[in-house]
């Protein structure tokens, strides 16, 4: 869960007649009461979900262990066709009346830790300590209590609600389980994805970002013997010097970085190689593309510059890779799904709402022009992608709540109200 662009002042949208008319008669329902209540009552389970698959590694690319568990899982909450796709999402479908649309909610699988870190959960007081306890552990669990709830009452709903564990969210997976859930999935209506805690945050745009690998390789040479010879680490700072003199614009919030630097073998040698690692990002499309257009003419032009310093024979080469593509985009403050999250959090008594954009799994269906929006998990917690990172479960039943509310406003339940969410065109 990368760090969110929200609005930098609370703000509370303005809530359609629909929308609201929508919410009193759901709020109305004996059988939402009873699961809101089903919900509370099973705060403790949630939090066994949460521990027990946070201590299930899944480090970026091998996700498959927690896959295969998460699925048991849902098989065991009456989702007897629940699988594991070929990308390593699972999917587990509720099947709706048959005259509604289709809404996907999702967590993603995926931490950002390497093979080999200690997940193990650690309590210190009130808190829960461990790498991806609440990124994105407790979205996950949340899930699962939300099935618990709509099972032990049996809520119908109009549309078809998809339970997804996507992988490949975190770091270079480049939203690759998403992605491939829009790409084998082309009707699917309305997208949540669970990431983050806190229920008064209401993502319902895209910051974007394009990634490169950028490479440069000469001759090398001894730093004495061979001296005039082009160099690849010289070629890199080239760059990298003109690249941080670069300005952006502050809205849409737009950013680059050279995350990590690599180069040479020896303090008394040419360097033969080196290597950038080019992060840009925005919340607009346009202005991510007119930043990466600039990086990479200054990147091709430092090995230019460089060997033109020279003269020499041998020269040093560019070779840029394209290592991650998260798209950007946005949606109307006044869209469906911003009003349901709202509305939702309204019922769970939040006020005021920090509504903006990130880069989360709903990056790809807001691009596609799908309505998406990411909402809490629930609780409160602190040193996300960090060793150190914590839960506490103060008052954590309200995210799945705030998640069933949203998930009965856009499908709709049968009998009581009619989905928020349109069926797309086909």
């Amino acid at each position: 869960m990368p760090v969110a662009t929200l609005s930098a002042q609370p703000v509370t949208p303005v809530i359609s007649a629909p929308v609201e008319a929508s919410f009193k008669r759901i709020l109305a329902a004996p059988l939402v009461t009873a699961a809101l209540a089903a919900i509370e009552a099973d705060d403790e389970r949630t939090l066994r979900d949460q521990i027990e698959l946070t201590e299930i590694p899944a480090p970026p690319f091998k996700e498959a262990v927690r896959a295969a568990e998460y699925a048991k899982r849902l098989q065991a909450l009456g989702f007897a066709d629940a699988r594991v796709d070929k990308e390593g999402n699972v999917i587990a479908v509720r099947k709706g009346n048959g005259r509604g649309p289709v809404l996907v909610v999702s967590a993603h699988l995926d931490t950002v830790f390497a093979e080999g870190t200690d997940v193990k959960v650690k309590k210190q007081g009130e808190r829960y300590y461990a790498p991806g306890i609440y990124d994105d552990g407790r979205g996950l669990a949340a899930l699962l209590s939300v099935v618990r709830a709509l099972n032990a009452t049996q809520i119908k709903t109009v549309g078809d609600v998809w339970f997804v564990g996507t992988v490949g969210e975190e770091e270079l997976g480049d939203l690759r389980g998403v992605k491939a859930l829009f790409r084998d999935h082309p009707g699917i209506d309305g997208f949540i994805s669970l990431d983050g805690l806190s229920i008064d945050r209401v993502v319902n745009a895209a910051t974007g970002s394009r990634r490169f690998k950028i490479s440069y390789a000469g001759p090398g040479g001894h730093s004495f013997a061979a001296f005039g010879m082009p160099s690849a680490t010289h070629a890199m700072g080239r760059a990298i010097a003109k690249m941080g003199d670069v300005e952006t614009p502050t809205e849409p919030k737009t950013t680059y970085t050279v995350g990590t630097v690599k180069g040479g073998t020896s303090v008394n040698a040419i360097a033969a190689d080196a290597e950038i690692g080019l992060d840009m990002r925005s919340n607009s499309a346009a202005e991510l593309a007119k930043l990466e257009s600039k990086m990479l003419a200054i990147a091709r032009a430092a090995a230019d510059e460089e060997n033109a310093r020279w003269k020499q024979p041998g020269r040093v080469k560019v070779e840029i890779k394209l290592v991650g593509d998260r798209p950007a985009g946005t949606q109307p403050n006044d869209n469906v799904m911003t009003q349901v999250g709202v509305r939702a959090g309204q019922a769970m008594g939040i006020k005021d709402f920090f509504i903006g954009a990130s880069s989360t799994d709903s990056n790809t269906p807001i691009a596609l022009g799908i309505p998406a929006v990411t909402l809490g998990g629930g609780g409160i917690g602190g040193g996300s992608h960090a060793p150190q990172e914590w839960f506490s479960p103060l008052n954590a039943w309200r995210g799945p709540q705030n998640t069933l509310l949203a998930i009965l406003a856009l499908a709709g339940v049968d009998g009581v109200s009619e989905p928020l969410l349109p069926k797309r065109v086909r």
